[in-house]
């Protein structure tokens, strides 16, 4: 077995996963939206429609500057915005707009048909042992 294929192939696998979302994006009328402003808007929707820029840091693995760049592009789509609340002014949090809830059901969509595409022919311990190594991998990482 030549080991340098894995890596390839995650790459080469990442990349059309991209462009499926960005497929899917463009067809459903989003062509604003990137995929990379799709983890900010999926952890909003999952976690109460408001969070701390440090909480989506941390929920999605990603530095503050990375977190920054994207809600201030989000925010000048109009999908979210930057809120002070009275108790804590240090604190800013990110709120989805009516603008970024309106397309919740569509971002659930994109993910559900995404999850389909990639997991087609799985069985359910083929996913549980190709999450379980994906996870090992990435620990190799944190050394």
């Amino acid at each position: 077995m030549n080991e340098k294929y894995i890596v390839f192939f995650m790459s080469k696998t990442k990349k059309k996963m991209i462009k499926f979302i960005e497929n899917q994006l463009q067809e459903k009328g989003l062509d604003d939206i990137v995929p990379s402003y799709g983890n900010i808007l999926t952890v909003l929707y999952d976690h109460n429609k408001s969070l701390t820029m440090k909480e989506i840091g941390a929920l999605l693995g990603k530095e503050k500057s990375t977190i920054t760049t994207l809600v201030n592009k989000l925010e000048k789509l109009g999908y979210i915005k930057k809120v002070k609340r009275s108790s804590d002014q240090r604190t800013t949090y990110v709120c989805l707009t009516e603008k970024g809830l309106s397309i919740e059901k569509v971002f659930a969509e994109i993910s559900a048909e995404l999850h389909s595409t990639a997991y087609h022919n799985f069985t359910l311990e083929e996913k549980k042992a190709f999450l379980r190594l994906l996870k090992k991998m990435n620990q190799n990482f944190n050394k």
